[in-house]
């Protein structure tokens, strides 16, 4: 696979970035009168059906069940990347902030750079790259700011939860680049509807005492499973056809500075001086992480 990123690549890049950053902005306000026992399924579930009335329109089906291959990588995705980090994440932060929870997540594209040097030829680890992911993580560290250090001397189970969906993204991104090459629509199809079935327990344990929601929070829902979840499918698989499962990874420094610009449009969120020190550090690892791609043109 070459190492050398396109603009096409880049496009891809942050826009996939900007479909997983909205989801912040899309949660913030679907929390706001449902609780995320509901809001995961909806999302999950909404995600599922409009890939699937998509797919079936394009004449497009499921692989067959004798393509182990292909099922061993839908299973994979559907459960160990997105059904178990949704609900690990979820369960870790309703003990610790949001900042640290941020700031723990943030640790994918450093599991990633490690698990792609063990199975990927392509994809070793060098200095540079080195020192793009820990510049990108320290720029991420800054923007959330020491905020997101408090409780870190505790709640050590719910730290845990938390790392364990990070390093789950990061093996999801390892399937996908390994998984066999199928349709676009046809890998996110089979793991979203894998893991909407996976979290359909969650329901079940739903205090419906904290349900109040109206037309804003319903579409929202709706909007993380067409935006946040189908189209960003979509977007990761021609992703990973084109590049590499570390430079996919590393859309996990750039949300945060996404979710800071949407916040400040639709929240009127206000960032510090600091923010601007943490975007340029973020811009830097990322450009570092990948400065050997551009000399190898």
């Amino acid at each position: 696979m070459s190492t050398e990123r396109s603009a096409a690549d880049w496009g891809l890049f942050l826009l996939l970035s900007a479909c997983w950053a909205s989801a912040f902005a899309m949660t913030k306000v679907a929390v706001d009168g449902l609780p995320a026992s509901l809001i995961i399924p909806g999302r999950l579930i909404s995600a599922a059906v409009i890939l699937w009335v998509v797919m079936l329109v394009r004449g497009e089906r499921l692989p067959p069940f004798s393509d182990r291959a292909s099922w061993l990588a839908i299973l994979g995705m559907g459960t160990v990347g997105t059904a178990v980090p949704f609900y690990v994440i979820t369960l870790g932060q309703k003990s610790i902030d949001s900042s640290l929870a941020a700031l723990l997540i943030s640790a994918a594209p450093l599991f990633t750079a490690v698990l792609a040097h063990l199975r990927f030829e392509d994809e070793r680890i060098t200095q540079t790259k080195v020192l793009g992911l820990v510049v990108g993580f320290a720029g991420v560290a800054l923007l959330l700011g020491p905020d997101a250090l408090s409780g870190f001397d505790v709640q050590l189970g719910a730290q845990l939860f938390v790392l364990v969906g990070a390093f789950c993204y990061a093996v999801n991104s390892i399937i996908a680049r390994g998984a066999p090459r199928l349709p676009p629509i046809v890998l996110p199809v089979g793991f979203l509807s894998v893991a909407a079935i996976s979290s359909l327990p969650m329901i079940a344990i739903t205090d419906w005492n904290e349900v109040s929601a109206g037309t804003p929070q319903l579409l929202c829902v709706l909007g993380l499973g067409a935006i946040s979840t189908a189209f960003a499918g979509i977007l990761l698989m021609h992703l990973v056809a084109r590049t590499s499962a570390t430079f996919i990874a590393l859309t996990g420094y750039v949300i945060p500075v996404m979710s800071a610009v949407l916040g400040y449009f639709l929240f009127r969120e206000t960032q510090s001086w600091n923010a601007l020190a943490a975007f340029l550090l973020i811009l830097a690892g990322v450009w570092l992480s990948q400065r050997r791609a551009r000399r190898a043109r």
